[in-house]
């Protein structure tokens, strides 16, 4: 008598078929695969709210304007951004496996927790998320998240894909080039009104001014953006200068503060979900705080494709082009930085520059992780007078702690008065544990700036604890 499909089943899985793979032959579904992918359409685009994960609150408001330009209804969750965590994580948790990399269980977990609350219309919704198209499994949680949605009872809900990797072709929701130049100001933009009320707040006579000043230039730039100006190269340097200037008008009383640099993992480093708004934690021990700018990260990106073209060949065409958008770029960010330093603000230097740094200490070709940028950035940060340091860094990325923690004795040789204290984020971490971590570091610190003593370049032995004296006794 011929073997059935249900006799394979039944010998692969069981009798009910439980954890069958799908293995040839069999009528049993695979239980791992993936989801039938629906599609965000061009006629969803006209009456369907977009929602997508925050992770520069303050960028993302500018950039929703410009997609309301194209035609998207977008809207950037506030969901798990104050104080209100745990929902997110535990959704999370319950739609993600536990090995997953903490970002991807923060941006599932904050999506299922939103459709959750009641507040949008499953039939009138998509989600949006953003693929890399790199090494990182961040291109990958798109498919994690179409799995939860299902698992969740939303199997109707689209994701749509944003993309500069040609990833989802078919999707409504396409990264056109006046997108992508309109989107590149709002980087630009969202860089330079956070650095300067970074450099602000801490000082203000009148508390909340700079958070004002914000607001207002927040809601300036997005109506400017909606009107289909303020993006080109000539616009953006007009405007930047303006910005400075109002920043600089703020009175304040400077008086010697702790300096904290933040670098790590581009979500867990930005996200005050992800890192327990560290931003108002440290604001809160009397810091001035200082993130490295997105602009960094995306030209790092275009970078990175360049000099694969060094390592290891390619179209010289690709090489050029990526060159000749970097120059453009830099044109760009140089304009923003001068703006800054002339109204009397701190400016780190330009991307050209911060690519030299890390040499001869991490290879440019390490990109996995943020890759050599973190490294850049730490050795920025120190030279520029925040060497008071917090590397932030998710459970599950093996490759940024590599290029983080990894490279910190290399960096304390170099710089001895770099105070660099690496933290881990993940869904078991305790943010009493994480806070008393940096608490320990800010007092090395404070007692620094009480009482500075000058320092001298440590040796490979002084790092590792002291080499033993010849001829002492064992």
């Amino acid at each position: 008598m011929p073997e059935t499909s249900k006799d394979r089943r039944t010998a692969c899985a069981g009798a009910d078929g439980s954890g069958c793979a799908g293995c040839a032959g069999c009528d049993t579904p695979d239980r791992n695969a993936e989801p039938e992918r629906v599609i965000f359409t061009e006629e969803m685009r006209k009456t369907y709210t977009i929602l997508m994960p925050t992770m520069l609150p303050r960028h993302f408001r500018i950039v929703s304007r410009v997609f309301a330009r194209f035609g998207y209804k977008t809207e950037p969750l506030e969901i798990g951004l104050h104080g209100d965590s745990r929902p997110v994580i535990d959704a999370g948790l319950k739609y993600v496996h536990n090995d997953a990399c903490y970002p991807a269980i923060l941006i599932v977990g904050q999506f299922i927790a939103a459709l959750e609350s009641g507040q949008y219309d499953p039939h009138k919704v998509a989600l949006l998320l953003t693929q890399t198209g790199g090494g990182c499994r961040a291109s990958n949680y798109i498919h994690l998240l179409r799995k939860a949605l299902v698992k969740a009872g939303y199997p109707q809900i689209p994701v749509a894909s944003l993309n500069f990797s040609g990833l989802e072709k078919d999707s409504g929701f396409q990264m056109t080039l006046p997108l992508a130049r309109r989107a590149l100001a709002c980087i630009f933009y969202g860089d330079m009104l956070c650095a300067l009320r970074n450099q602000v707040a801490p000082y203000e006579n009148e508390k909340g001014a700079a958070d004002k000043m914000v607001d207002l230039w927040v809601e300036r730039l997005g109506r400017v953006l909606l009107a289909g100006k303020g993006y080109t190269s000539k616009e953006m340097k007009h405007t930047f200068p303006l910005i400075a200037k109002d920043f600089a008008a703020i009175p304040v009383t400077r008086v010697p503060k702790v300096k904290v640099g933040v670098v790590g993992e581009i979500y867990v480093k930005y996200s005050p979900l992800g890192n327990n708004d560290l931003q108002k934690f440290l604001e809160s021990q009397d810091c001035e705080v200082n993130f490295p700018g997105l602009m960094g990260f995306v030209q790092y990106c275009a970078f990175n494709m360049g000099e694969d073209h060094v390592l290891y060949g390619g179209k010289l065409a690709v090489k050029i082009g990526i060159d000749q958008f970097l120059n453009w770029l830099d044109s760009i960010e140089r304009a923003m930085l001068k703006a800054e330093a002339d109204a009397g603000f701190y400016a780190p230097g330009p991307f050209k520059e911060l690519v030299e740094k890390p040499k001869g200490i991490i290879s440019l070709g390490a990109k996995m992780g943020e890759g050599w940028l973190l490294t850049a950035e730490m050795i920025e940060l120190v030279q520029g007078g925040y060497g008071n340091i917090v590397c932030a860094q998710p459970f599950g990325c093996l490759p940024n702690h590599i290029v983080g923690k990894g490279m910190v004795n290399k960096i304390r040789a170099l710089y001895p008065s770099a105070n660099i204290t690496p933290i881990d984020y993940d869904p078991s971490a305790t943010k009493v544990n994480q806070e008393n971590r940096i608490k320990l570091m800010l007092a090395v610190a404070k007692e620094r700036l009480n009482a500075p003593v000058e320092a001298k370049p440590l040796t490979a032995e002084e790092i590792a604890g002291g080499a033993p004296k010849v001829g002492a006794a064992v």
